[in-house]
């Protein structure tokens, strides 16, 4: 039995690795972002109903997605998301990231520097308006603090869920990544690739630095969801892609998507 699953997953691995090459080689991607406007997403932000773009969070300037306070006040644990459209299954996901300006100081002080690609998350017309994050798996995006300490960046944090690492079910939050520590007003590429509610793989500039599968509904965080929402053990297998706003202003641009369910037989 043992090698039976060791099989299954080398060859879920190989899948992987072989889906990788062959996107970058072919080429086939659709742009989430037009580079103009977010009328492709909506936006869920904490105490706000769906569709409210408090303070003009998310806005779009010389084709970038932008992520800003400045009309916030007290930032009162608004924590954001913008979501696209339609949800996804089995794709590859790639996108440009860079964090700037000045950190929200009355948001809390692990978001300095702190941003986010959440997946496979629920629908946010499903969350209740006081819920404050989506019960979903985050590509948690970091710069360094400036203190010569190492701070990776594409590691993984689950809101309401849980993952298998390394052969066996994970409960912590977050996991670091093994990538270099990247910096303030930098450009960092990023790239997801998701096979359904099996293999998972994060890629920053181009080097695989965290693998896992099996996302699924458990554990806490998440906080004011709809009970019916959250069915511990249920393996994710579909979800919505949001960007993050959590206090650091944050760009996003050349959010690209190649769809592998018809590689995938699905």
């Amino acid at each position: 039995m043992a090698n039976k699953y060791f099989l299954r997953a080398l060859a879920i691995l190989l899948l992987a690795v072989t889906l990788q090459h062959s996107a970058r080689a072919q080429g086939q991607w659709i742009p989430l972002f037009n580079g103009k406007d977010i009328n492709d997403w909506f936006v869920k932000i904490h105490h706000h109903d769906v569709g409210d773009n408090f303070g003009n969070t998310f806005r779009v300037q010389d084709s970038i997605i932008q992520v800003r306070y400045d009309q916030y006040g007290d930032f009162n644990d608004q924590f954001g998301h913008l979501y696209y459209k339609i949800p996804f299954s089995y794709y590859h996901l790639k996108f440009e990231y860079r964090f700037v300006g000045e950190w929200c100081k009355t948001a809390p002080s692990y978001t300095i520097l702190n941003s986010g690609v959440m997946y496979h998350s629920q629908d946010p017309r499903t969350m209740p308006k006081e819920q404050d994050w989506p019960i979903s798996i985050e590509m948690q995006l970091l710069a360094g603090l400036g203190d010569g300490k190492p701070r990776p960046t594409g590691n993984m944090c689950s809101p309401g869920t849980h993952i298998v690492y390394e052969g066996k079910l994970d409960t912590r939050h977050c996991i670091n990544s093994s990538s270099k520590t990247y910096g303030k007003d930098e450009w960092v590429q990023a790239e997801l690739i998701v096979l359904g509610d099996s293999l998972i793989t994060h890629i920053i500039n181009g080097d695989t630095v965290l693998r896992y599968s099996k996302p699924q509904i458990g554990g806490p965080v998440v906080n004011g969801f709809d009970p019916k929402q959250k069915q511990d053990g249920k393996l994710l297998s579909k979800g919505y892609i949001a960007l993050q706003s959590e206090g650091q202003p944050v760009d996003f641009r050349n959010i690209m998507i190649l769809n592998l369910e018809d590689r995938m037989g699905k």
